[in-house]
């Protein structure tokens, strides 16, 4: 099978699977709700400013990790045999990256709108945050995505993602926060287009080694 049609294969299969499992995704909105609802109980429409943003990307967080993190976790033996029988590594790591990468602009457009209605929405500039929104989405898709791939090989799988994503997710929501901060003063795309050109830099480091390492993995 060529490349993009194993992609996009690989991307429809985990689509149909989330669409048959629906309680998987109802969970994650749940979970979602329930972190929502909790902030407002203990802030009430108080929430302003920096800590608003600090939040939301706490939202954001927790939810990739139920969301995203176990990609390749729940996927059986067999059934990974099967796929290396119909796709090559890179069309599977990229559906499932692209598959991650829909399923957290989703979380990500929700939790905005949640966090908005129940908190206020302090953000200024707008085109910066939703840049940032969408330029973190691919980063926490494309890190656990990867991260969810190594974990699978080993017997305590919980307990080494954590450990992996930690130092690799840090910078991320380092420059992320950084963007959301400014987003709050002034609507001004250039003070922050340096951290969103660094946070698209590191979007696309994390792609290309997925794509060059899983292979390796992968013959594992």
């Amino acid at each position: 099978m060529d490349f993009w049609p194993s992609v996009w294969a690989m991307l429809k299969k985990d689509v149909l699977l989330e669409w048959r499992q629906k309680y998987a995704i109802s969970g994650i909105l749940l979970y979602m709700l329930c972190i929502v609802f909790i902030i407002f109980m203990t802030f009430g429409q108080g929430v302003r400013g920096p800590v608003w943003v600090v939040l939301y990307w706490i939202i954001i967080l927790f939810t990739a990790v139920n969301a995203v993190a176990k990609s390749f976790l729940q996927e059986s033996a067999g059934r990974l045999l099967y796929y290396y029988t119909l796709a090559s590594p890179q069309a599977i790591i990229l559906g499932k990256m692209l598959y991650n990468m829909g399923i957290m602009l989703f979380m990500g457009v929700l939790a905005a709108l949640l966090h908005g209605i129940t908190s206020g929405y302090p953000i200024v500039d707008s085109p910066s945050f939703l840049l940032a929104m969408v330029l973190g989405a691919i980063a926490f898709a494309a890190t656990f995505s990867m991260i969810s791939a190594i974990a699978s090989k080993a017997s305590n799988s919980g307990t080494l993602m954590a450990i992996l994503s930690f130092p690799v997710l840090i910078p991320i929501l380092i420059i992320l926060i950084r963007i959301s901060l400014n987003a709050l003063q002034t609507v001004n795309l250039s003070a922050n287009l340096q951290d969103l050109l660094y946070l698209g830099a590191l979007d696309v480091m994390i792609v290309a080694l997925a794509l060059v390492l899983f292979p390796y993995l992968w013959r594992d």
